[in-house]
């Protein structure tokens, strides 16, 4: 089974070379070795990797591999992103990513 992160690193090198821009996030907290919790700031649910096409159309993209199952947080934060105009999917494979990015799969 390919992981999450080989995926998502699929995803990314495939969007560059087309000239997409394209950002990872990463959403928790992390505890410092003082003892100080570091929180990221981006909310519970934030996807995976999101970015702009060279039209400025914002996506956001939850990478999952083929087990994996969408939170409800995740879910959550999707919909609300599509309800402002955002393209939003799950994807498990790039051509996935690329659907969701073109508006063919959403």
């Amino acid at each position: 089974m390919v992981s999450e992160h080989d995926i998502q690193n699929a995803i990314r090198l495939e969007l560059s070379k087309r000239g997409i821009q394209c950002f990872r996030i990463n959403v928790g907290k992390v505890r410092m070795s003082d003892g100080r919790w570091f929180n990221t700031g981006a909310p519970k649910g934030f996807s995976d990797l999101f970015g702009f096409r060279p039209d400025g159309q914002i996506f956001f993209i939850e990478v999952k591999n083929e087990k994996g199952r969408v939170r409800p947080e995740q879910t959550k934060f999707m919909e609300i992103m599509k309800q402002r105009g955002a393209l939003v999917g799950v994807a498990r494979s790039v051509e996935d990513a690329l659907g969701i990015v073109n508006g063919t799969r959403l």
